[in-house]
């Protein structure tokens, strides 16, 4: 089965693709001819996957999965939520992003966070969510050199090392994408 992943990020597509058993192979968007940036204007987690995933089938015409992933922080009323890729500005940085959550939380006791991944899959015409959280906090200052995003600086619960320094398998066991991932292919493994 191929299936296209609407996404342009090659950390995330490697990440998942190594989840998938070789009879799911993932489409990406550059293969696919699309190009153009995917409108993700809704104010939700799941808003934006079920808009992405929609985008993709409606003007290319193939079934696919999207998914969007924020981190919530309880001190901070679930910020970045929903803006997390861009929390520090459009440039969408990484590190600026560490960065100013850092600054947010420097004078508060409450680090306590989750990541929350939300996959649509629109497949032979229906649409199917799935949603993984992974629960931990955020740490003082980042530590570890894998993953991508907000991983250096997020510890997730019942681990002494943050996502960053954990082996991608170990990752990808506990991991709110990881999750999200699993229940979506136990649900195509199952159709």
């Amino acid at each position: 089965m191929k299936i296209v992943f609407a996404s342009n990020n090659k950390n995330k597509i490697l990440e998942i693709q190594s989840m998938l058993p070789e009879s799911i192979r993932i489409l990406s968007l550059e293969s696919i001819g699309c190009l153009e940036e995917i409108p993700e204007t809704s104010e939700t987690i799941e808003g934006n996957s079920i808009m992405k995933a929609n985008y993709i089938t409606q003007k290319y015409g193939f079934d696919c999965f999207a998914d969007d992933t924020g981190l919530e922080v309880e001190a901070l009323n679930g910020e970045p939520g929903v803006y997390s890729a861009r929390y520090a500005g459009e440039q969408r940085n990484a590190d600026d992003n560490m960065n100013k959550l850092l600054d947010e939380l420097a004078d508060k006791t409450n680090r306590t966070a989750q990541f929350k991944t939300v996959i649509a899959l629109n497949l032979n015409g229906k649409q199917h969510l799935f949603t993984g959280i992974a629960s931990g906090e955020i740490i003082t200052k980042k530590i570890g050199k894998g993953g991508f995003g907000y991983d250096p600086i997020f510890k997730p619960t019942n681990y002494d090392k943050t996502f960053a320094q954990l082996a991608l398998e170990v990752k990808n066991e506990i991991s709110h994408r990881g999750k999200a991932t699993k229940a979506l292919l136990d649900f195509l493994q199952n159709i």
